[in-house]
């Protein structure tokens, strides 16, 4: 399994929008979902800081994530542009990341 985590800190005007295209069933879960490779995401919320999320991608494999990327880029980078507006600061975690104790 291939792991993306990304920490946001979101524009308070813009949390319900954001919490909606990031959701499991949001904008971005349904451009991945266009990919066989694609497993799940998870949206979190901070219970102390309620601006900061996380998100999670799950992928099954590095690959398919790139072969995503590759057919879907346009789409990709058109809702990221469309998504730059509604946070403060974005960090990518960790790419590549894998569940450990899985065979």
């Amino acid at each position: 399994m291939y792991i993306i985590i990304w920490e946001y800190f979101v524009k308070p005007e813009h949390l319900a929008e954001f919490e909606d295209i990031y959701s499991q069933t949001g904008a971005w879960a349904e451009l991945f979902q266009k990919s066989r490779g694609f497993l799940k995401t998870e949206l979190l919320r901070d219970d102390e800081h309620l601006q900061r999320y996380i998100t999670i991608d799950q992928w099954v494999s590095s690959q398919h994530y790139e072969q995503f990327l590759s057919q879907w880029k346009t789409e990709y980078f058109a809702l990221e542009a469309h998504c730059e507006n509604l946070t403060e600061k974005e960090a990518l975690l960790v790419k590549g990341g894998s569940v450990l104790g899985e065979t």
